[in-house]
């Protein structure tokens, strides 16, 4: 078999990771095409098909997928050692890249990256949001930001930020008129906003506690989206009821915006974590950002 070029194996994790051409060739820096044929040589070379290519799509095929979860670890710790390298400089160099959802990112990882950028001009930080369990290790990221609870048992898990609490908020022109809310149950005879977890494709049920009662409730509406930002545009304008958290609506509940229900059916849980996995050295650029972090969490 003919020797495999190590940037090919690189251009196909990216492919498959990305699922587009051309994504991954904005990515490496090259042109759709030129990847495309990267891609081509390195199939034939390897005498098997690596990727299934569509008009609308780009998937690994049961070759490629086996070869992205073997070859894609390796690589990617081959990586994280020569991004270590960088430990030998005077200063922190690198490129962190971490996966976090929108509140996540807006809430506790920006503010603290807004005040540990300047102090570090050698590290590059790239975040990817979305709302899914993103396996990290495969796709090739440093880090991930979740809530605690949510976070990976085989994981070093470090709490960065402090505990938070969902609220059920509504704007006072849809309350008005409507029947007031006494306990979850009520919401069933409301309008809510929904949100589709990527994850699983189904729409997230609203979760309650008191008295050490736990309850799940799914609520209908005539709206849904598959993130925060337009559910709380969306709850602003008076469309329905809306379970968001108090990091995002509390500035709209202190101008009158927004009003709370079922006070008390919304105790606090555990933050978010910054995790990471425990078979990796971690570099110097990680280290002090996982500090800065940390330092944040405790605060």
């Amino acid at each position: 078999m003919a020797r495999v070029n190590t940037n090919d194996l690189v251009a196909f994790l990216s492919v498959a990771r990305e699922r587009s051409f051309t994504r991954a060739a904005a990515k490496l820096g090259v042109s759709p095409s030129a990847l495309s044929h990267t891609m081509r040589g390195l199939e034939e070379r390897l005498g098997i098909r690596l990727l299934t290519r569509t008009t609308r799509s780009v998937t690994p095929t049961e070759a490629g997928e086996r070869l992205l979860r073997s070859v894609g670890p390796r690589l990617d710790e081959i990586e994280a050692e020569l991004d270590a390298l960088g430990d030998l400089r005077d200063k922190p160099a690198g490129t962190i890249r971490i996966n976090a959802d929108e509140n996540a990112l807006t809430s506790v990882l920006w503010p603290a990256l807004r005040r540990f950028l300047p102090d570090y001009p050698d590290i590059k930080v790239e975040v990817v949001t979305d709302y899914g369990l993103t396996d990290i290790a495969a796709e090739g990221f440093d880090a991930g930001v979740r809530l605690g609870g949510m976070v990976a048992k085989d994981m070093i898990a470090v709490p960065i930020g402090p505990a938070m609490r969902m609220l059920v908020v509504a704007a006072p022109a849809y309350l008005k008129g409507r029947a007031k809310l006494k306990t979850p149950q009520d919401l069933t005879r409301h309008s809510c906003i929904n949100l589709r977890l990527p994850t699983y494709g189904g729409l997230y049920a609203w979760e309650f506690e008191k008295n050490g009662k736990e309850l799940r409730v799914r609520v209908e509406g005539q709206l849904i989206f598959n993130s925060i930002l337009p559910m709380l545009e969306a709850v602003l304008d008076g469309f329905g009821i809306a379970y968001l958290s108090q990091t995002q609506v509390q500035s709209h509940l202190d101008s009158g915006a927004l009003v709370q229900l079922l006070t008390d059916w919304t105790p606090p849980f555990t933050g978010y974590h910054l995790y990471y996995p425990n078979r990796r050295q971690p570099t110097q650029a990680f280290t002090v950002l996982l500090n800065a972090l940390r330092c944040c969490g405790a605060a």
